[in-house]
């Protein structure tokens, strides 16, 4: 991580921006294969006892050849963008023992050992990454976050220009949707990312996958959406960071999701925008958090029943806050300084802050305790717990 950091730095110096090809990408890939590899070997030498299924699942007993190593860290479809992988995952690749199982034997004929629909997959995927690229390269151009800097964008009344930022993120994402897919493609050629079979008996793919498209542009919460965006990076955050820094015996909380945050934002650079996205994607999580375990479970329905319209509308005004402070919150990821950042944010009127903070304010200055009180008045929680989502 360190001979990372110093890549970003000469990288800010000489003013390189995210579309220039350089070291530091394939770097960032490498970072986290080698610090995953770094803790498989730890949790082999701990007591299975103290692992969770994760870490009983990928711990290295067996240290691998140097060939298998640089393989391992080198593989070919993933060393520019990802996808990521450890080294468990390679070893099932390479020697083809993710096919060992009996229903791909009865649908495989003479010595093969891969289930037919790879190549279909992959060339679906082929397609889909080269239509985002496509639309990121016709429409992209002059619709991103920096147009918001533009006394063009002000000349709007604000409904309209956040109603502007929200096509935006989806162009800038685009780009992101094209790389990843395509190199899932690539993977799957080489049979990385099975998954199994479907119910009509058709083989399956996805577990090469980085990104979910529909679930980023639609999701139903921000947990889904934050599980659906960069999932190969968000394992390695969740393995290697978010439950390494909880205390043994103790939850993870507010502390280890900055943790995570900051780790995740120092590993893609130095830029100020990175900071403020993912400290920005801290508070999210916490208030998203609060509002899934404070009110959710009041608008359940009970089992047999037919869901509320109440739970209809807040399904909706989940999915459109989600969007609107996704759009709001990554721009400056895209924008990389500070001043730019605080720009845009000022134009959309800081909506995203009033959306988040305000909501933070709300349960802790009372919501909570009140929510709590209806669910123990339901009959959801006994009296003396705290309220949890379902």
């Amino acid at each position: 991580m360190g001979h990372l950091t110093i890549n970003h730095v000469i990288r800010a110096i000489y003013g390189l921006g995210y579309e220039t090809m350089e070291i530091t990408g394939p770097q960032m890939v490498l970072t986290m294969k080698l610090t995953t590899f770094a803790w498989n070997v730890w949790d082999g030498r701990r007591p299975a006892t103290d692992l969770d299924k994760w870490q009983t699942e990928k711990r290295i007993i067996k240290y691998p050849s140097l060939l298998e190593f640089l393989g391992y860290s080198f593989y070919f479809p993933g060393i520019l963008v990802g996808p990521y992988l450890d080294l468990s995952e390679y070893r099932s690749l390479i020697h083809e023992t993710v096919f060992d199982d009996d229903k791909v034997k009865e649908k495989t004929k003479g010595d093969k050992k891969l289930p037919s629909g790879r190549k279909r997959n992959a060339y679906g995927k082929m397609v889909m990454g080269l239509i985002y690229l496509g639309i990121f390269v016709v429409f992209g151009g002059n619709n991103n976050y920096s147009t918001a800097l533009t006394p063009w964008f002000m000349e709007h009344q604000l409904f309209v220009r956040i109603f502007l930022f929200q096509i935006y993120g989806f162009l800038e994402r685009s780009k992101y949707y094209a790389i990843w897919t395509l190199t899932e493609g690539a993977s799957i050629v080489t049979g990385l990312g099975f998954t199994g079979f479907n119910a009509s008996g058709q083989s399956t793919w996805n577990g090469a996958a980085n990104v979910k498209v529909l679930e980023i542009e639609f999701p139903s919460n921000f947990k889904v959406l934050l599980d659906s965006w960069n999932m190969k990076t968000n394992v390695w955050l969740r393995e290697c960071v978010y439950k390494r820094v909880t205390p043994k015996g103790k939850k993870p909380g507010f502390r280890s999701s900055m943790i995570t945050f900051f780790t995740s934002a120092f590993w893609h650079g130095i830029a100020s925008g990175y900071y403020l996205t993912f400290l920005m994607g801290g508070f999210i999580t916490t208030v998203a958090r609060l509002a899934r375990n404070n009110i959710r479970p009041l608008l359940l329905p009970a089992p047999g029943q037919p869901q509320s319209e109440l739970k209809e509308i807040y399904d909706i005004a989940g999915t459109t806050l989600s969007a609107l402070i996704l759009n709001y919150s990554a721009s400056p990821f895209m924008l990389l300084t500070a001043k730019d950042s605080f720009t845009a944010w000022s134009r959309l009127g800081w909506y995203g802050h009033i959306i988040v903070f305000g909501g933070l304010v709300f349960f802790y200055a009372g919501g909570t305790s009140y929510f709590k009180k209806l669910q123990i008045e339901a009959g959801i929680v006994p009296t003396g717990k705290k309220p949890t989502a379902n």
